[in-house]
């Protein structure tokens, strides 16, 4: 009971009381007046930067992603006047591929791990997984949140997992907590899920999977980009943010870039802090950014 009143008392420190209404209609707000300021080639350029070029496939393999990995080393050779993807992102079984192949400096190596997607695993397994994905060469590691566990109101058990993950990367491997926004439903649980994973040891939170019916939303990202403000505030403590699943369109990576801009402000808006967890989107800022249609990756 000590472990769960340490959680309890960190959430209250937070206003929770949110109305999914007045987070819609701030979102709407953002996006009608901010957004068109920001569809710049300056600003596409920086998005580019900060993709996590991402294979999620069951149909992966070793040669695939290396076929995969050897892109970003072309795309390198090809456009040196353009920044690199932020991030290469694959199963665990394949880090050691991409790190054997990447021949690019500043490329980050990220393995989803933790039983991905679902989080449904023995802790044992989840540490062992990403133990392994970190010896072969993962430089970043994106979990799951327990879901079940939290909206069962088990906060004790959820933050553990997280921070038994946290200690398993260690402090020179990132860990991105995915919070799974689209289980959430509500602005107050997404707020809820945020802080309790930030204080169990998440270096950036991240929407969505991918895998669920509903992925990354503009009002899922306000709520939680508010959420890593607050933490800031009271702890000093920077984290980084990673919206993921369903960004289809330039424009959806501007709205996501605007609204990082409007709440969390310039300390984020760069390729560490600010991620997108997106493949299809590479080929179409890059088609913007060259002015014709170009399918690169």
């Amino acid at each position: 009971m000590a472990e769960l009143s340490k959680y309890e008392q960190a959430l209250a420190k937070y206003n929770l009381d949110l109305d999914d209404q007045q987070v819609a209609e701030a979102v709407k707000k953002i996006i009608a007046e901010k957004v068109h300021e920001n569809d710049t080639l300056e600003v596409k350029k920086f998005l580019f930067g900060s993709i996590e070029l991402t294979t999620l496939k069951t149909t992966d393999s070793d040669e695939s992603v290396m076929a995969f990995t050897e892109r970003v080393n072309q795309f390198d050779e090809q456009y040196g006047d353009l920044p690199h993807v932020a991030t290469i992102c694959v199963y665990p079984c394949f880090a050691k591929t991409v790190h054997d192949t990447l021949e690019v400096d500043g490329v980050e190596i990220a393995c989803v791990s933790g039983s991905f997607p679902s989080s449904q695993a023995l802790i044992e397994v989840k540490v062992a997984e990403t133990a392994l994905a970190v010896k072969d060469g993962a430089t970043e590691i994106d979990i799951v949140m327990p879901v079940g566990k939290f909206l069962s109101g088990d906060y004790e058990t959820m933050c553990e997992d997280i921070q038994e993950l946290k200690n398993t990367c260690g402090e020179n491997v990132a860990m991105k907590v995915i919070l799974e926004t689209g289980c959430l439903k509500t602005a107050s649980n997404i707020k809820k899920a945020s802080i309790l994973s930030m204080y169990s040891g998440a270096d950036y939170i991240k929407t969505s999977t991918g895998k669920e019916k509903i992925s990354a939303t503009p009002e899922a990202a306000y709520v939680m980009c508010q959420a890593i403000k607050e933490y800031y505030d009271e702890t000093g403590i920077q984290i980084g943010f990673k919206p993921a699943g369903g960004i289809n369109s330039v424009m959806d990576a501007l709205i996501y870039y605007t609204i990082v801009k409007e709440v969390l402000g310039e300390k984020w808006l760069t390729n560490k802090w600010f991620r997108l967890g997106t493949s299809r989107l590479a080929n179409l800022l890059l088609s913007e950014i060259e002015g014709k249609e170009t399918k690169f990756f």
